[in-house]
């Protein structure tokens, strides 16, 4: 059994309390690590060690943190194959993801804040009156909560713009997904990275998640996961009128229209079932104009039907299990849900028995009206729903009949036509003709239900700091 601790002031620490939670394998179903639940003696004692640290990591040179990071870039890298290793294990997924693009990108997030330490974000002005400056501050103690589904890649994200802009920063990962926080934390201790300035608490959002949002000297929140845990952290950072970004679900629509390019389809059944669906930004409404819907529809049910449904320990495997036990009742239960609502299987619809491990078959459902809960609650996994449409009118209305709005792909040789309907969708971020591209200077977020504020690029410096305007006069 393997035992996972927190990481407090460069040293790795047992809980101030003994309860302990269950890490499984998803793939088979076993237990075979532990972690703490984590407490709020846990959260003030990491509190205390960001403090501490903070007066001399917040006046470092731009240069001096920036060569931390890409220390701590290259260190990730050298350890690629233990980082991929834990990640697949601890989520399920096939290593050819976790190796090919998770543990790239987390290296690629902390190269990029390196390069941004040295392009801080202040201005100035000059006019008769005298000098306005503008510097942006370090806010002091952050703290960020990321989740199960990219657990490294979803990490690093937040913790480079927080690290980069001279702030301590508390990380809280998914008790669910442990295991490569904890091999961040031990990576960092290796290479001397500063103790007290990246602290990581293990545990569960009810008790030590909880009590680090409410901290009083937290200066910010942020946070990707659920709407509803988002809604109960907004309102206690709106209490504190403490800086948070919020990044919660969605429930995102593909148009495709009847000049879509011949690759659609192909786009289309990665964008749906990429990580068995357990990504914020696949595409769980599909929506095809009549001309072109048959035959949209006949090509996903077929490719759907050959995906190699299976452990990361199969190099066949292109989709890995439901991330727990709980996850994968959920899913399930909206499939059930799906058939009461009217909706008829295309293909999957099923559990796959696969050495005990929480395996859904790729799942499309034709004939659901735009109102049900099936096609409105976010299911978050393998289960797609297919929906004709008339013209462009139709269409973004039907895209636009969501709570949510975090992002949406459009799919037309007609550029007129795509850029009408990125400007008309209600979504945080549009792709045309492709998916699951973005280049990291472009801010992320979603609107209505899918978030608040922005990540990514000057986006996240800005949201980690706190503007100052000195005006020095000509006298």
């Amino acid at each position: 059994m393997i035992g996972i601790e927190h990481w407090i002031a460069g040293e790795r620490r047992a809980s101030a309390a003994a309860d302990r939670l269950p890490v499984s394998d998803p793939a088979t179903g076993t237990v075979y690590a532990e972690c703490p639940r984590g407490h709020s003696q846990d959260a003030e004692a990491a509190v205390a060690a960001a403090e501490a640290a903070f007066p001399v990591w917040s006046v470092l040179k731009p240069s001096e943190r920036a060569r931390w990071l890409n220390r701590l870039a290259d260190a990730i890298e050298a350890r690629s194959k233990a980082f991929t290793a834990c990640e697949s294990r601890d989520t399920g997924k096939p290593l050819a993801l976790v190796r090919d693009i998770e543990v790239p990108r987390a290296v690629a997030n902390f190269r990029f804040f390196a390069a941004q330490c040295l392009n801080a974000p202040d201005h100035a002005f000059h006019d008769e009156a005298g000098l306005n400056y503008t510097r942006h501050a370090p806010l002091g103690t952050v703290a960020v909560i990321s989740p199960w589904n990219l657990p490294l890649y979803l990490l690093s994200w937040k913790l480079a713009p927080a690290l980069a802009a001279g702030n301590c920063v508390i990380a809280k990962p998914s008790e669910i997904t442990p295991m490569s926080a904890e091999l961040l934390a031990e990576v960092a201790h290796s290479i001397g990275f500063p103790a007290g300035v990246l602290n990581l608490l293990q545990g569960a959002g009810d008790t030590v998640g909880a009590a680090l949002v409410a901290h009083p000297r937290v200066r910010a929140v942020s946070f990707t996961g659920s709407t509803r845990v988002g809604h109960t952290i907004a309102a206690e950072c709106a209490r504190q009128f403490k800086k948070v970004t919020l990044e919660m679900g969605g429930k995102n629509p593909a148009v495709v229209f009847d000049d879509a390019p011949e690759h659609t389809p192909a786009a289309l059944l990665r964008a749906a079932f990429q990580n068995s669906g357990q990504i914020c930004l696949c595409a769980s409404r599909i929506l095809v104009q009549r001309g072109r819907y048959e035959q949209v529809k006949a090509a996903l049910v077929r490719d759907a039907a050959a995906l190699r449904v299976g452990p990361p320990s199969d190099s066949a495997s292109q989709l890995g299990p439901m991330m727990s036990k709980a996850h994968f009742d959920k899913v399930m239960a909206y499939i059930a849900l799906a058939r009461e609502e009217g909706g008829r299987i295309l293909c999957g619809g099923e559990a796959v028995e696969r050495d005990g491990g929480w395996y859904i078959a790729p799942t499309l459902i034709e004939g659901l009206p735009m109102s049900a809960r099936s096609c409105r609650e976010e299911i978050f996994g393998p289960v797609v729903s297919l929906h004709p449409f008339e013209d462009e009118r139709d269409a973004l209305a039907l895209a636009n009949d969501s709570e949510y709005g975090l992002a949406a792909s459009v799919w037309t040789r007609d550029l007129g036509r795509a850029r009408r309907m990125a400007d008309g969708l209600q979504t945080g971020i549009v792709w045309i003709n492709t998916w699951m591209q973005r280049d990291l200077r472009t801010p992320f977020g979603g609107m209505k239900q899918s978030g608040f504020g922005r990540e990514g690029g000057l986006e996240a410096l800005l949201f980690f700091t706190e503007p100052k305007t000195v005006c020095i006069g000509t006298d």
